[in-house]
């Protein structure tokens, strides 16, 4: 998390300096306020509920891992009609995060060293210096990936008009006999 990024709307700082041995959990409901600066953030008509599970627990020697979920019933627009639709995410949420001086993130990332990334499995180790996580903020991102950015009712279509009013092909009308389209 880098310090001159703007703030998350719903930031929950976690102090990882000394964690529980069994975690320490994070659960987060966010007020009217943080749910409209949500749905500004993200493009959305509104945020109607944002809740957000967390388990920070230590990870290898030095490092922090945060799992859990965020919870969240939005409204969207249509893009074709412009209607408001609503969706419900659920998503689970999962980082890990090294200190910045560790020896790991120095040799992996400063000096050249080389870190094998496999495409489908996690993302690698985020940095973070001090002794807080903003685990909001790693919450907000998978909400983010979580939205569809292409909502569309599922009665609504899109009607093409030919301007230039050229008749259908043969091609064109037999697949639409195939398709059961009038």
């Amino acid at each position: 998390m880098k310090q001159e990024d703007a703030r998350s709307p719903v930031s929950l700082e976690a102090h990882v300096a000394r964690l529980p041995q069994n975690g320490l959990p994070l659960v987060f409901e966010a007020d009217e306020a943080q749910r409209e600066a949500l749905a500004r953030a993200h493009g959305l008509l509104s945020v109607e509920s944002y809740r957000v599970d967390l388990l920070v627990t230590a990870w290898k020697r030095h490092g922090v891992k945060i799992t859990g979920t965020v919870e969240a019933d939005i409204t969207q627009a249509c893009v074709v009609s412009l209607e408001p639709i609503q969706a419900h995410i659920e998503e689970a949420v999962e980082g890990l995060f090294l200190p910045d001086d560790s020896k790991l993130g120095r040799l992996g990332f400063d000096v050249g060293g080389e870190i094998m990334v496999d495409a489908d499995g996690p993302d690698s180790p985020e940095l973070f210096s001090g002794d807080t996580i903003d685990a909001g903020e790693l919450a907000e991102q998978f909400f983010g990936l979580a939205i569809d950015p292409y909502p569309r009712k599922p009665e609504v279509l899109l009607e093409v008009s030919s301007e230039d009013g050229a008749e259908e092909t043969e091609f064109q009308k037999k697949l639409r006999g195939l398709l059961g389209k009038t």
